[in-house]
């Protein structure tokens, strides 16, 4: 039952349950307030460093190490599972350090299909102060085990709203929201129909000068070219420029896209209907766009540094104000 809990996106949907391995993991998770249902462990002592009072309601159960190394999908277990039923980002009672130092910074994932790096986003976001991480059909299972291990109790630091149609999007976001899209095609050069973006999150664009800056003017919408070659939907082009420009208007989204897929058409015109940009990676000329998760972190963190510093502007105004 565990392995088929861990193992099986349809089986964790229908029971509403999911498998979680580690001290700091489980640790976070009760914290936080998910609901443990029955914890597995080798050795009594495991369960001192673990809260006590969570503890009360579960089924604890005291197995073989041997058995929890063959269910495990880690390489050196723990000694401790735990099946929890699937937690609920509205009842969550996320920790207070996280709360206070949460910024009007959303992040929309698209396509992100491997666990690795929907992982290391997730934990990315968490660092960098997000409000709030959207999770659209087409994106990896975030409960997946691979998906747990890369974020690093990310999962019960911020809400994370998972197996969204576009459709729904808009209505989990702020009122006045503007949405970016970091994308990897060249500002530079001409529109091409048959694709949109290649690949992912963020990554690389005006090739040959990384340093110089990056502008372009929104376009006549091109028809795209879907997998069978019939044309498809009008995409919008969005103004493009470098990340690291101003674009941090609060409250604020950024869509990171899959690199397999990339940004989908429903990306880009959300994006167009909020007045959003497309936020550039230079790289270097030669040098592939970046990976997804390495790209969200750098454009999250740059998001942070504008809202803070945002702040700071606005903190100094009222303490010192212009007497006309």
């Amino acid at each position: 039952k565990v392995v088929t809990i861990a193992k099986s996106k349809k089986f964790r949907d229908h029971h509403g349950k999911v498998v979680l391995e580690g001290h700091r993991l489980i640790k976070d998770a009760l914290e936080a307030g998910a609901v443990l249902q029955s914890l597995f462990f080798s050795t009594v002592g495991h369960l001192k460093e673990l809260p006590e009072a969570k503890l009360k309601r579960a089924n604890l159960i005291k197995v073989k190490f041997e058995d929890i190394k063959s269910w495990s999908d880690l390489v050196t277990p723990q000694g401790l599972i735990g099946i929890f039923s699937k937690p609920d980002h509205a009842k969550m009672s996320y920790p207070a350090a996280q709360l206070t130092s949460s910024l009007p910074l959303l992040l929309i994932c698209d396509n992100i299909r491997d666990p690795g790096n929907l992982g290391t986003i997730l934990r990315s976001a968490a660092g960098a102060g997000c409000e709030k991480v959207l999770l659209t059909k087409g994106c990896v299972d975030p409960w997946e085990p691979k998906v747990l291990r890369a974020g690093m109790g990310a999962h019960f630091h911020l809400p994370i709203v998972a197996n969204l149609d576009w459709e729904s999007v808009p209505s989990n976001l702020p009122a006045g929201v503007q949405v970016c899209v970091a994308d990897n095609k060249d500002p530079g050069a001409q529109a091409e129909t048959a694709s949109v973006s290649r690949g992912a999150g963020g990554a690389a664009s005006a090739p040959g000068n990384p340093k110089a800056p990056v502008k372009s003017k929104p376009k006549a919408a091109p028809e795209r070219e879907d997998e069978e070659g019939a044309v498809g939907v009008c995409v919008p082009e969005l103004a493009a420029q470098c990340y690291y420009e101003n674009w941090t208007q609060t409250p604020v989204a950024v869509v990171i896209g899959g690199e397999t897929h990339g940004l989908s058409p429903d990306a880009l015109h959300l994006a167009a209907s909020t007045g959003g940009k497309r936020l550039v990676i230079p790289v270097v000329s030669g040098v592939d766009s970046l990976n997804s998760a390495i790209a969200a972190g750098i454009v999250l963190f740059e998001g942070k540094r504008q809202l803070l510093r945002r702040h700071e502007q606005e903190d100094e105004r009222q303490k010192f104000p212009i007497v006309g």
